[in-house]
């Protein structure tokens, strides 16, 4: 599969600052400010390892369709999809509820 089908569509993705594409082997595709960014994206592979762990009884599919790591000024949004995991890594705007 070529990096451009790997990641068709990253690149859209609204106040997105970079992604990841990994699997098992490593990084298979990355940019923006994840670009060759190996730390995190071991980081994000023992994270999808370890919710993995939580498989119900008899089940192939993983127990999530989605992680989000929120931080204060950005968020990281972790897919599995096939064999891979995509990252993108967003700005968070996220603002304070309103109080009426």
């Amino acid at each position: 599969m070529t990096t451009a089908a790997l990641t068709q569509g990253l690149e859209r993705i609204p106040d997105q600052l970079g992604y990841l594409v990994i699997s098992e082997d490593g990084v298979l595709a990355s940019a923006g400010e994840l670009e060759n960014d190996e730390h995190t994206a071991g980081v994000i592979m023992q994270m999808v390892r370890t919710a993995c762990r939580f498989r119900l009884h008899g089940s192939a599919e993983p127990p999530f369709k989605r992680i989000s790591v929120m931080l204060e000024d950005f968020v990281y949004t972790v897919t599995v999809s096939g064999q891979k995991v995509f990252v993108v890594k967003r700005q968070n705007n996220q603002r304070d509820p309103v109080t009426v």
